[in-house]
């Protein structure tokens, strides 16, 4: 029989390409239906929960720890793994690389709070469990991540918009490199400990070393902007997410990259994709770097 997952936010990045690098390993998927599904009833008969429900930055208050009290709940009464993307939150601006287990979580703001209570609900619960650590997204495809609705929407003019102090090492992870990581993660779920806590290495960039490989990848020149933070400053009074993208800003300029030590120890051989090769599929959506593009079958007009 094939292994099962239930797949949590299915439409969001994270469960889309888990989705997609789970049924190409031959795995059976279902897709959680939040309105018109119990979760516990929805887990019955599955080997794997794949938790990637996100809520909107103003939600998570409202919503993230309930909805997590429900997977564990879930996933106890089905004896089945758990697997959850984590993310840098929980450290705060005083985090010293690299980021890893051993890593103090001392965020203080809301965001960051959340996420320390959430991972410790996970750690306690006795649920078999694999958070996956990793940096910002990039995607194949438009994806709601800070790359592609921020940085690369001047792209195609030669800009790329840039949220932070340039010289400062940022983390980033390929989405379809870090899922095929966690399918291969969830295959050996028997010889791992109960909860592990592992960093994913992914790419580590300055916006210097972005806009050079950018440069290098669309041929042309490619100069930095810096992004207008003074705009959200100015909406925060009637705009709700405002206050969360401030709140994580230091990110941007904080250096930080992941310890990819526990992840070397499980998944020696795991070959990521070329960095370039990454940040290709991530400009693909825009109409002047799309892959594979259709050919003109109209003929040039004749000269009278």
């Amino acid at each position: 029989m094939r292994p099962v997952a239930l797949i949590l936010g299915a439409s969001g990045r994270f469960s889309k390409n888990m989705t997609e690098q789970l049924e190409a390993a031959g795995w059976e998927t279902r897709a959680f239906d939040r309105a018109n599904q119990n979760m516990k009833k929805a887990a019955e008969g599955v080997d794997v929960i794949v938790n990637g429900a996100n809520p909107q930055y103003p939600h998570w208050k409202r919503d993230v720890l309930p909805f997590t009290h429900k997977v564990i709940e879930a996933a106890k009464h089905a004896k089945a793994t758990v697997i959850i993307p984590g993310n840098n939150y929980c450290f705060g601006p005083n985090m010293i690389p690299p980021i890893g287990p051993q890593t103090p979580q001392k965020a203080t703001n809301e965001l960051g709070v959340i996420r320390i209570e959430l991972e410790r609900l996970y750690k306690s619960s006795g649920v078999r469990t694999i958070l996956l650590r990793a940096g910002d997204f990039i995607d194949t495809s438009a994806s709601g991540n800070w790359f592609d609705l921020i940085m690369a929407t001047k792209l195609e003019k030669g800009k790329l918009i840039y949220p932070g102090k340039t010289d400062i090492p940022h983390a980033w992870a390929y989405l379809p490199d870090m899922t095929r990581a966690a399918v291969q993660l969830l295959e050996m779920r028997d010889q791992l400990n109960t909860y592990e806590d592992i960093s994913f290495p992914g790419y580590t960039w300055t916006g210097n070393e972005l806009r050079k490989a950018l440069t290098e990848v669309t041929k042309q020149n490619v100069s930095i902007k810096r992004f207008s933070w003074w705009l959200i400053r100015l909406s925060r009074p009637f705009w709700p997410m405002a206050k969360h993208l401030l709140e994580m800003r230091y990110l941007w300029n904080t250096p930080h990259w992941m310890d990819k030590t526990r992840f070397d120890e499980l998944l020696p051989d795991f070959e990521a994709t070329p960095e370039r090769e990454a940040l290709k599929q991530a400009i693909s959506h825009l109409p002047a770097f799309q892959l594979n593009k259709p050919v003109s079958l109209k003929q040039p007009k004749r000269a009278a």
